[in-house]
C-alpha cells in the first residue's frame, strides 16, 4: 500500500475509536454522550479514507473462529485486500478470502488466529483508491 493509503487508514483508526463512542451506554457520562455526538457530526472523511467495513462476529469474536468482513468500498473500484493487526509477523486474522469484491458490497471471509488473545484490533480493507478501518475485540 501508498504512504497516501497508509496515512488515510491511520485517519481512519482515530475515527474508528472515537465512533465507537457512539454505541455507548444509555447511563453513559455527559462527557461520554458529547464526544459521541460530536463523531457523529463530523465532516465526512477524506477522499482516500471513505471504504465502509464491518466484521461479524464482533465483539467477542474467539480463537480461531471464522468471520465475515462486509461493508462498501465509499466510490472505490472494488475489494482489493483486507488486513488485519498492525504487523505481518503477528496477524490477528488468517485464511483470509475475498467471496464477492463489489464496490457496493463486498464480502470476505476469515479465521480469527488461534494464537491471537483479549484485546481489540484494526480490521483495515483496500478498496482501490478508498480505505476502511474497523475495529474487532477478541476474546479467549
Amino acid at each position: 500500500m501508498g504512504k497516501r493509503v497508509m496515512t488515510a487508514i491511520a485517519g481512519l483508526s482515530l475515527t474508528a475509536g472515537l465512533l465507537g463512542l457512539a454505541g455507548a451506554p444509555a447511563g453513559a457520562q455527559a462527557g461520554t454522550a458529547s464526544a459521541a455526538t460530536a463523531a457523529m457530526a463530523a465532516p465526512k472523511p477524506p477522499k482516500g479514507a471513505r471504504a465502509v467495513v464491518q466484521v461479524s462476529p464482533n465483539p467477542t469474536t474467539k480463537r480461531s473462529e471464522e468471520v465475515t468482513i462486509t461493508g462498501h468500498c465509499g466510490g472505490g473500484k472494488g475489494l482489493k485486500a483486507v488486513l488485519a493487526g498492525l504487523d505481518r509477523e503477528h496477524p490477528v486474522l488468517q485464511n483470509i478470502r475475498i467471496i464477492k469484491d463489489d464496490p457496493k458490497g463486498f464480502v470476505a471471509k476469515a479465521t480469527l488466529n488461534p494464537k491471537i488473545g483479549n484485546g481489540v484490533g484494526p480490521v483495515f480493507v483496500d478498496c482501490g483508491g478508498e480505505a476502511g478501518v474497523t475495529l474487532l475485540v477478541t476474546h479467549v
